[in-house]
């Protein structure tokens, strides 16, 4: 399985790419998709989305995991970030690669083990558990390898557990073509 994670930025936007399993994975290779703070916010969103596409068609990954959105204390940025955000699920959904969204202390968890985890921390363990002999840097590109990590970790999870029975996805189909009738969970 191959993984581009991706962590949004309006200026800088972290990509790191990681192939294996469960078990063993490897970097493949990271970087950024940089956009100049001085030109209009659609033309930077438009070079997002530019480099974003030329990844997906470099690299060919089977899924992309995106960090979601979190909760900034400036409105004026978490609405940026949410449009930079937009613009990469749209390349991901026009390249037709499965879509992975991560919470921000669902990834420190995952790579760190604790959920306020810092970003230096963050950048060791992803070191670490690449067995790369620096820091990724800059820390865009090493938060994009963590949310390909915690793809790598959740995706086993899932895979490991128990589908659902035969009664329950019937139900789920029956309920998807009639949407006004609504089953418990």
């Amino acid at each position: 399985m191959r993984v581009l994670g991706i962590d949004p930025g309006s200026e800088t936007t972290g990509w790191g790419l990681v192939e294996g399993d469960v078990r063993r994975y490897r970097v493949v290779d990271f970087g950024t998709v940089k956009a100049n703070s001085r030109e209009r916010f659609a033309t930077r969103l438009l070079k997002i989305s530019d480099g974003v596409e030329k990844l997906l068609a470099r690299f060919r990954p089977d899924v992309c995991a995106v960090e979601e959105m979190f909760f900034a204390a400036n409105v004026k940025t978490a609405l940026k970030l949410g449009q930079v955000r937009g613009v990469i699920l749209v390349a991901a959904e026009r390249a037709r690669i499965e879509i992975a969204e991560y919470a921000p202390r669902l990834v420190k968890q995952t790579v760190v083990g604790y959920g306020a985890a810092e970003k230096h921390q963050v950048q060791e363990m992803v070191r670490v558990l690449l067995s790369l002999q620096e820091i990724p840097q800059p820390h865009d590109a090493s938060d994009a390898l963590a949310l390909a990590i915690c793809h790598f970790h959740h995706a086993g999870l899932a895979a490991h557990t128990k589908p659902a029975a035969p009664a329950r996805t019937k139900l789920d189909a029956l309920l998807a073509a009639n949407p006004r009738r609504r089953a418990p969970r």
